[in-house]
């Protein structure tokens, strides 16, 4: 991520001492009989989920939690394209410990309810020094970490998540300011709340973008540069976009919450299923709230990275759902979900890669899938699809019992110099997508990033009709970043940058134009709709690129969009349109183009 220079950049300048701030669809046999449990999951045991994930109770000393904290952060906070992964999970009870999240580590409560698990101090993600910063520190690159189901006390004036793609806030109940940037303005790019609750505070500050869905503010959310959206959201600031740039729906048209794993009242491991729910507004764990549908957690098979892939699609045939343990998974073939209502819960941000040219997931078009807190690696073999949903032409009615994709992750380059020519495909009708970074690196380990070296097309294509995506963040890719061809489509928050480094023009046109456009509607589509959406460039190879939309979809009355933006970052080159032929020029400087009702 990229931002323009700070003397060109539009946001509100919050000046406030601490303590001013102070002062301001239940799934088929959840109750069932399970298969028979591996010796991991056996009743009356404690899980063993491998070396990684480290399992705590009120009655662990706190110094030997905090070391545990601690060493975590220093060995993961600049190991970025790295290959270890953890999770750090708190039974029930009070703990008084600093929690700073690195890369590719989780912290989540136990609970069957968030303030079952009480953290004094913090959960926090800080800055990362940025020269190009103008505080000298920011948040660009602070991805792939997470924190879910707890409530946090701060000890300071504020808990701080300052964060970009690919690091969720989930079920977390904040009981204090909640503060979204590194500090001192230095910059950050966007991020993701669902679920959650937040009593003081919330300060944007730098935050280029956010999505916060289903969820309660108990105080004011504070700035907003581009693209701020509210789905569903108790307290959520009034519309006002395009200044303030705030996107606000009143309820969520259709939602399930992740799966998550907790310890009910007599010690029993157990996999919490959502149900799903209608023009939602407000946390799924509100005083009134429905008990939540569970697994207990024998019914899955706890797979090792050192697992084959064939082991653990015998274990999926089997009728065992799967969980991940933390690490990274090579694939000599797609791992196949066939069974409805099957869960695949990922610990710890677990990375799938398939080696050999294959799909890393496949997903018949059955009921009740369930796919969470996943990171999918391009392999070296370049893969026709990454993550595939159903099958093509398929027409099934999933509308009380949908698929859902949740905290699901692509990368193409980075670790590996990965291809792919498409990361997620969705054919499966009533599909939820909750959460997405699909993401074609513009930085990672050397020989890994390049025009001709970590190749992919398109991030995202929807062939399915009434698919619903909520937080859809797709980035890099070499032609259409988003492809949408079924009908009653509906996206809730966009954000995209194009690709930084097409060598020349003549290498980067579409059919219909210079460039392509990022989010493509195809021509045959009747109905779509889409709130939220942010394109930016940034061509960084010192050639002039333009991009003749950022948008590009039929035009006709039952295809609308609401509160679109485009934005030129840096480098040369930019966007024409934002989208068809409406909107401004944000060409060779600085600037943005807003459009708030098309057509």
């Amino acid at each position: 991520m990229r931002s323009p220079d700070p003397s060109r950049r539009r946001f509100l300048t919050l000046t406030a001492s601490a303590a001013s701030l102070t002062a301001l669809g239940l799934p088929a046999g959840a109750a069932a009989a399970s298969p028979a449990a591996s010796p991991a999951a056996r009743p009356g045991r404690e899980p063993d989920f491998g070396p990684n994930v480290f399992v705590y109770d009120p009655s662990t000393p706190v110094e030997e939690i905090q070391s545990t904290l601690d060493r975590l952060f220093t060995a993961q906070e600049r190991n970025e394209m790295g290959f270890d992964r953890y999770a750090v999970l708190f039974k029930p009870g009070r703990y008084e410990v600093d929690a700073r999240l690195g890369y590719y580590t989780t912290v989540a409560g136990l609970g069957a309810h968030p303030d079952d698990v009480e953290i004094h101090g913090a959960v926090r993600v800080v800055g990362q020094p940025d020269p190009n910063s103008p505080a000298g520190i920011s948040a660009l690159t602070n991805f792939w970490r997470s924190a879910e189901n707890l409530a946090v006390t701060p000890t300071d004036w504020s808990n701080q998540w300052a964060v970009s793609q690919a690091s969720p806030m989930r079920r977390v109940h904040v009981k204090g300011v909640l503060w979204l940037e590194p500090g001192n303005g230095g910059y950050s790019s966007g991020g993701y709340i669902a679920d959650s609750k937040v009593d003081g505070i919330t300060i944007n500050g730098s935050q280029q973008q956010w999505l916060t869905r289903d969820s309660e503010l108990g105080g004011e959310w504070t700035n907003g540069v581009w693209n701020q959206v509210f789905s569903g959201v108790i307290g959520a600031p009034a519309q006002g976009f395009p200044d303030p740039p705030y996107t606000t729906l009143p309820t969520s048209p259709v939602t399930r919450e992740k799966p998550y794993l907790f310890v009910d009242a007599r010690g029993a491991w157990r996999v919490a299923v959502p149900r799903l729910r209608r023009d939602t507004a407000g946390t799924t764990w509100a005083t009134g709230g429905a008990p939540v549908p569970s697994l207990p957690l024998s019914a899955f098979y706890l797979a090792r990275p050192t697992d084959s892939a064939k082991r653990i699609n015998a274990e999926l045939a089997r009728g065992r759902h799967l969980l991940l343990t933390p690490g990274v998974y090579h694939l000599d073939r797609a791992l196949r979900v066939r069974r409805p209502d099957t869960v695949v819960l990922g610990l710890g941000m677990p990375s799938l890669v398939p080696d050999r040219g294959d799909a890393a997931l496949r997903i018949e078009d059955v009921d009740g899938v369930r796919i969470a807190g996943v990171l999918v690696d391009a392999g070296p073999v370049e893969s026709p699809v990454l993550v595939e949903v159903g099958t093509r032409h398929c027409h099934r009615s999933h509308a009380t019992n949908p698929i859902s994709l949740q905290d699901v992750f692509f990368r193409i380059g980075g670790p590996y110099a990965g291809r792919a020519v498409t990361s997620l495909v969705v054919h499966s009708r009533h599909t939820l997508i909750d959460n997405i970074w699909a993401w074609r690196g513009d930085h990672g380990r050397a020989g890994t990033i390049g025009w001709t070296v970590n190749t992919a097309a398109t991030g995202v294509i929807v062939n399915g009709d009434d698919v619903t995506a909520y937080g859809l963040f797709v980035e890099h890719y070499q032609r259409w970043q988003t492809i949408w061809n079924g009908e009653r489509g509906r996206t809730v928050f966009y954000q995209s940058e194009l690709p930084y480094d097409p060598p020349s023009q003549a290498a980067w046109r579409s059919p219909t134009g210079n460039g392509w456009a990022s989010y493509k509607v195809a021509d045959h589509v009747r109905t779509h709709e889409a709130w939220g959406l942010g394109v930016y460039s940034y061509f960084n190879q010192g050639v002039d690129i333009r991009c003749d939309r950022g948008i590009e979809a039929p035009r006709r009355a039952g295809v609308r969009f609401h509160d679109a933006i485009t934005v030129f970052l840096d480098g040369s080159g930019g966007i024409e349109r934002t989208i068809n032929e409406i909107g401004t020029p944000v060409v060779g400087s600085y600037g943005t183009s807003t459009v708030v009702t098309y057509p």
